[in-house]
């Protein structure tokens, strides 16, 4: 946009003039329904990426239904787990619920960092079990949903840890 100020006389005119607007980027898969498939973003995204996962929340953190995103039920299951992860790790702090004044927690718990459990914070089991190091059984972790989403290296990613 370009302001031009034009003076006749004793009269001042400020006018707005709206230059050339480059065009948005065209998706590569326009016929797709689902946004994610749109974009070829299938598989690429993980619960890090939070640019992503806010546009599919509410400014209280809950998720959107699919029928306002357009998301298809796999990928909007997927979205739901990756932002339920994200929470726990504490990468959505201004999505909370807001409490009221008068609100006082019962008693502080020490918050473990359990955010790649696919479980409630409460109910996980101890990640370190007794016994020899070559016959600990091992924890899940992750979401066995997300486990074609995101490679992290060469080596294969193990959902177990």
């Amino acid at each position: 946009m370009k302001v031009v100020e034009k003076q006749e006389g004793e009269t001042t005119t400020i006018e707005g003039r709206i230059l050339d607007v480059p065009a948005a980027p065209e998706p590569p898969n326009p016929s797709a329904a689902c946004p994610i498939y749109r974009w070829n973003l299938q598989n690429k995204y993980d619960y890090t990426d939070v640019l992503l996962l806010s546009q599919f929340i509410r400014s209280d953190g809950g998720m959107l239904p699919k029928r306002i995103t357009g998301l298809c039920p796999e990928e909007h299951r997927k979205v739901e787990i990756c932002v339920k992860m994200a929470h726990r790790a504490g990468l959505l702090p201004d999505h909370k619920p807001k409490l009221p004044a008068d609100h006082v927690p019962r008693k502080p718990k020490p918050q473990l960092n359990r955010y790649l459990t696919r479980w409630s914070i409460d109910s996980v089991k101890p990640i370190y079990k007794t016994g020899l190091k070559w016959c600990k059984r091992r924890m899940a972790v992750g979401d066995p949903v997300l486990k074609n989403n995101v490679r992290y290296g060469v080596k294969p990613c193990y959902l177990k840890h």
